[in-house]
């Protein structure tokens, strides 16, 4: 099936069937390009061990706060195996969590969708994705062998708020995706990009994730393109304001460990607070997941003078991405 092309005149059915050409394109993608995790990951290779040359799960200097840390280098080679190792398996386990109640969500918003609805189609499709995202996940924190909690106790609570947020208000709930898949979606970028050398149980989840993570995070900003401009001129201040809490609690509960991971390995209080709070570089690194987000606010009308005060108060304001996923130089968009 191709997507409609005949022009249409009444300029509301036009933007609606440029809408649906998008989520067909997205729906023959994954039709097209999927992924198993059980038959596209080889994960009898001896080299998939998770014992197989240990030393591959020391934590990348150029993608991981921690591995560039004076506290981790100075670590003996079996501590920083130790410390990486359960480091990239809660980081999985988040993900896993955070696709469950993404599902959940996703799954009782395409129930009262009217018949004939595109979106309908591709939701089926990503959560179709992410159920298998979860079962790869699951299968790489069981080899690690590690113990993992994943979010911290308080974050885990969240699991409660998914369906109702993507019932009553499912903007501000594509929103709450987007703060969850556009940090784990950057760190893993990173980690492919930096060239060096990883797991490669790491390296096959990572691949995989990322190349469907593409349509699961153009999705939601198709989504928000579409309905947020719907909404009255109230409703749009709210999401505004909303837009910048919703990515900075989520966005930490994503990508900060949770207090168990320090205690288990007697990492310094001042350690983690310099590495995820309170330095310079961890402010701009955190910033730096959101730059496609602020793109995005900007370009359907939610970065208004007083929601960018909102972006600075959480400090994740910032410049915008020239076009997503464009790679972060510096600090800045390249």
């Amino acid at each position: 099936m191709s997507p409609t092309t005949t022009p249409v005149d009444d300029p509301v059915v036009a933007e609606a069937q440029e809408y649906a050409n998008k989520l067909l394109l997205l729906s023959e993608g994954s039709v097209n390009k999927n992924f198993d995790p059980y038959e596209d990951i080889d994960w009898e290779n001896p080299d998939f061990d998770a014992d197989a040359r240990p030393e591959r799960w020391i934590l990348p200097e150029s993608a991981d706060p921690l591995g560039r840390h004076p506290w981790y280098q100075g670590l003996s080679d079996e501590q920083k195996i130790a410390i990486g190792k359960y480091r990239q398996a809660n980081i999985a386990k988040v993900g896993l969590q955070f696709e469950s109640i993404l599902i959940s969500g996703m799954v009782n918003h395409t129930f009262a969708l009217p018949n004939g609805d595109p979106e309908f189609r591709y939701c089926t499709h990503e959560m179709s994705e992410e159920l298998n995202h979860t079962l790869m996940f699951q299968e790489m924190v069981n080899r690690i062998g590690a113990d993992v909690p994943g979010m911290g106790p308080l974050v885990r609570q969240l699991r409660f708020l998914g369906v109702p947020v993507a019932i009553m208000f499912p903007n501000l709930f594509f929103m709450a995706v987007l703060a969850g898949e556009e940090p784990i979606d950057h760190i893993q970028k990173q980690i492919l990009r930096s060239g060096e050398e990883v797991h490669p149980i790491m390296r096959g989840v990572m691949a995989i994730h990322v190349a469907e993570e593409a349509r699961h995070i153009s999705f939601a900003h198709e989504f928000l393109k579409q309905h947020v401009p719907e909404g009255n001129v109230a409703n749009r201040f709210v999401l505004s304001l909303a837009m910048p809490i919703v990515m900075f609690i989520l966005g930490r509960s994503i990508a900060t460990p949770p207090r168990k991971f320090f205690r288990e390995f007697d990492i310094p209080e001042t350690v983690r607070k310099e590495l995820f709070y309170g330095s310079k570089e961890a402010k701009q690194v955190f910033s730096d997941y959101f730059i496609d987000v602020r793109a995005l606010a900007t370009e359907i009308g939610l970065m208004n003078p007083i929601a960018k005060q909102v972006w600075k108060l959480f400090r994740i304001d910032g410049p915008a991405s020239r076009y997503r996923s464009e790679p972060i130089r510096s600090g800045k968009a390249a």
